[in-house]
């Protein structure tokens, strides 16, 4: 009956060595297992890394093509708008020529100021060279310095037949200086003053323009609507018509 106790504690370390061997390897396939798992991780997060990379490389390249787009666009827009703008000018020039000159009034005897106005009108060359003079200076990309010009003659000869047309001019240079402000101050001059001129209709076209460009997107459309309302059979009024189905 003593050694059943020594037996028993002789079996039981006969087992042990079994239950450490047994686990050890399910320690080391557990280990394995988690390594497998962990690769597996690993290769899923470079895959996607690699995937997200070619994505913003092909984001990369549209964005470079859409920017060369909008360059072609705005130098084909800038050309566009040149091309107008010299039309403009040529027309100017050739229906200059056909408008008839003004005839200088009388002085008021014992008025100097009469008398020297009268000076100037009894000269209709050299309002129309100082006009001319400055139409160069825009043509030449001299902005500036055509604005100043412009200014001036419309200062000088206010009721002359040229100022709408100088006025007109004036705030063209003003938006070739990128001065929207200016330029629409002075084009609702040339609605105001000379609702009649034949710039007129044109001037509220140069408006619409800069409203839209300031962001003004309502007072553009109502300087388009008004070109149609006043203006209905005037060049300008199918232009306004084209840019309000844009609207």
């Amino acid at each position: 009956m003593r050694r059943l106790p020594l037996v028993f504690l002789i079996a039981v370390l006969a087992a042990n060595p079994a239950r450490a061997f047994f686990d050890d390897k399910e320690a080391r396939r557990q280990i394995s297992d988690l390594q497998i798992q962990t690769e597996a991780r690993f290769d899923q997060q470079a895959k996607a890394q690699l995937e997200l990379a070619a994505q913003i490389q092909r984001q990369a390249e549209e964005i470079a093509r859409l920017r060369g787009q909008i360059e072609t666009l705005s130098y084909e827009l800038e050309q566009a708008r040149k091309r107008q703008q010299d039309f403009y000018l040529d027309l100017d020039s050739r229906l200059r020529k056909l408008e008839p000159q003004p005839i200088a009034a009388a002085p008021a005897e014992g008025d100097p100021a009469a008398g020297a106005k009268a000076a100037i009108a009894a000269d209709p060359a050299a309002e129309s060279r100082a006009y001319d003079a400055a139409l160069e200076l825009f043509k030449g990309g001299k902005y500036k310095e055509s604005a100043a010009a412009f200014a001036a003659f419309v200062g000088q000869h206010p009721d002359g037949a040229l100022a709408p047309n100088a006025q007109y001019w004036l705030g063209n240079a003003w938006y070739a200086q990128r001065n929207c402000t200016k330029a629409i101050e002075a084009q609702s001059q040339v609605v105001s003053r000379y609702p009649a001129s034949d710039k007129a209709p044109d001037a509220l076209l140069a408006i619409a323009t800069c409203q839209t460009e300031l962001g003004n997107r309502k007072g553009a459309i109502r300087s388009l609507e008004t070109v149609l309302e006043k203006y209905p059979a005037a060049p300008a009024a199918a232009k306004a018509r084209e840019r309000l189905k844009k609207n």
